[in-house]
């Protein structure tokens, strides 16, 4: 136990209070790029997905919906705490649309409502980047393939219902039908669930996959198909009061047009909801429901990174580790 204690105080001597490494941090900011990251039943991940992972908390997510930006939150994550605290400071001027040094509920969401789209347009561009092999800011559909698949044939299976549906993504894309996509077609492309005029083909690839007796709606059978031959009662019991109570709005047993839509396509405006009551349940601190610059500063670290805010996290894991001890 005494090793292990002194091992304990050997890693807290290590990790810097200010610096310029981003090795010592715990905190991530981690993101996929693959627009066709789902969750099982095939509706596409939620942003705010990674917000409470088994019943924890992590504040990368609040950081980045205030940031609008996960290169920009990590470097918050290496400021030191006034200087993180400073910049904070001139984003709530920006913030602030009716300039009374209050930030009220609407624009708090209208401002992470901003960030979403930014962060989206940012893990675009990334995966761009990549993807654009000649270097000419725009990718053709081989390009894709390539970045995607290499460059073995073997590792290509035109006929694969995967590889069809995504190129049907780009060819909608695909606006002005040159062949190639642009930055603003490309985030079409990576992130059609969040742009409005791809949702007709997400519903038909829906539709497709899933409407067996070719109806135009999707029915409970339906909507768990194969995934319920490997699972057990209490699962399918589950799936049937979330189909039945989250996805089936109008209680007519299936799903029509606007209701499968509903369950493939977070909705990022019921994220800003929820992610505005989490930031005011935490820095309210006069229940006036509104929130002053002097109250979102006193609680930053709720808003935005700093090393100071990391290294007391750190400190706070190893007392918690020694007490155990």
């Amino acid at each position: 136990m005494a090793r292990a204690h002194v091992a304990l105080l050997l890693v807290a001597a290590s990790l810097p209070i200010f610096g310029d490494t981003a090795s010592a941090h715990i905190h991530m900011h981690n993101h996929k790029l693959d627009r066709n990251e789902r969750i099982e039943d095939g509706a596409f991940g939620s942003r705010d997905a990674d917000h409470y992972v088994d019943g924890e908390h992590h504040h990368e997510f609040d950081h980045e919906a205030i940031l609008g930006s996960t290169k920009e939150a990590e470097e918050f994550d290496k400021l030191p705490i006034e200087e993180s605290k400073r910049r904070l400071g001139i984003l709530l001027t920006k913030m602030d649309l009716n300039n009374d040094k209050y930030i009220e509920r609407n624009e708090l969401k209208a401002w992470i409502l901003r960030s979403f789209s930014m962060l989206s347009a940012e893990e675009s561009q990334d995966r761009l980047d990549e993807a654009d092999i000649d270097g000419d800011d725009k990718v053709t559909w081989d390009e894709i393939l390539q970045d995607t698949y290499g460059n073995n044939p073997e590792d290509l299976s035109f006929d694969d219902k995967f590889i069809l549906n995504d190129r049907e993504i780009f060819e909608a894309a695909d606006l002005n039908k040159d062949g190639y996509l642009d930055s603003e077609e490309f985030k079409a492309y990576t992130h059609s669930e969040e742009t409005p005029r791809m949702f007709p083909l997400l519903l038909k690839q829906a539709l497709e996959d899933k409407d067996t007796d070719e109806n135009g709606y999707i029915n409970f059978q339906e909507y768990v198909s194969e995934r319920a031959k490997s699972k057990d009662k209490e699962w399918l019991l589950s799936e049937k009061d979330k189909f039945d109570y989250e996805h089936d709005k109008n209680r007519d047993g299936r799903l029509d047009a606007d209701e499968i839509l509903s369950w493939l396509v977070p909705s990022n405006e019921e994220i800003a909801n929820d992610e505005v009551d989490h930031l005011f349940a935490g820095s309210d601190d006069d229940h006036d429901n509104r929130l002053s610059f002097e109250e979102i500063l006193d609680h930053h670290d709720a808003f935005v990174g700093s090393e100071a805010t990391d290294y007391g996290d750190h400190l706070q894991d190893i007392e918690r580790f020694t007490d155990e001890l």
